[in-house]
């Protein structure tokens, strides 16, 4: 009975709001970028508008270890990648402005395609090792103007729940600019939105901020090392899962 009036609240409601929301967030990005506005408008707009989201599909967020974040700090954030809503999760309850690292596909969506350029965001390109060099550096460059940059180093979302092994190109970013690790565990936006799903569901989440990895020492070019660190930083975000998602 319960699914049934969800099903039909997310049809009569959250779609129509939702749709509305996204329009307007996106053009106050876009307008707000242009005008030089960036550092306002490429975080807040999206902040609220993910906080809405989360609050529109009736989906309780609890947040843990925002005090390992020093918000006068630039940092890499990684995090496991469940579905749609790990979007959502981290940029409206991070509580610290973002760059996104994420797919090209995402780019030609109509009006968030625009207001993440607009914003700066980084369009991964793996066509060609070259393409994919070039995504690695206008990440830095956006490292080097101050800014954070969140990314999924899985590079999809995941199919049953469960993680696969993490890239380390995230990690390569943090040594070539000196910058250290935070990781995050997601739980719950699988159980929301999962891949190749429509069907919303009503579901609680979560998000764990792990202590700062600092990869001082490191050299980008020792790439066995980079990946033992993405491996343990991957261990690190599997320990604070729901026992479902191990």
């Amino acid at each position: 009975m319960w699914r049934l009036i969800y099903k039909i609240y997310v049809c009569l409601i959250f779609v129509p709001i939702f749709l509305v929301l996204t329009i307007l967030t996106a053009i106050t990005v876009i307008v707000g970028c242009l005008l030089g506005g960036e550092k306002i408008f490429a975080y807040y707009p999206g902040m609220i508008w993910s906080r809405l989201t989360c609050y529109l599909a009736l989906c309780p967020v609890k947040v843990r270890g925002r005090e390992h974040i020093d918000k006068t700090q630039s940092y890499i954030f990684v995090a496991n990648h469940q579905g749609a809503f790990d979007i959502f999760l981290i940029y409206g309850f991070l509580g610290v402005p973002i760059k996104w690292v994420m797919k090209a596909g995402l780019g030609k969506i109509p009006f968030v395609g625009a207001a993440c350029r607009a914003a700066g965001f980084i369009f991964v390109d793996n066509s060609t090792p070259k393409a994919a060099a070039k995504t690695i550096l206008e990440a830095e460059r956006s490292l080097r103007n101050g800014a954070s940059i969140a990314i999924f180093p899985e590079g999809s979302r995941t199919y049953d729940g469960k993680m696969i092994r993490f890239k380390k190109g995230a990690f390569q970013m943090a040594v070539d600019q000196h910058l250290s690790i935070i990781p995050i565990t997601l739980n719950g936006p699988y159980d929301v939105l999962p891949i190749n799903s429509l069907n919303l569901k009503r579901h609680s989440m979560e998000m764990i901020i792990h202590p700062p990895v600092s990869l001082e020492g490191i050299e980008s070019s020792q790439k066995k090392e980079l990946q033992h660190i993405a491996d343990e930083t991957q261990k690190t975000i599997t320990s604070a899962l729901w026992e479902k998602y191990k």
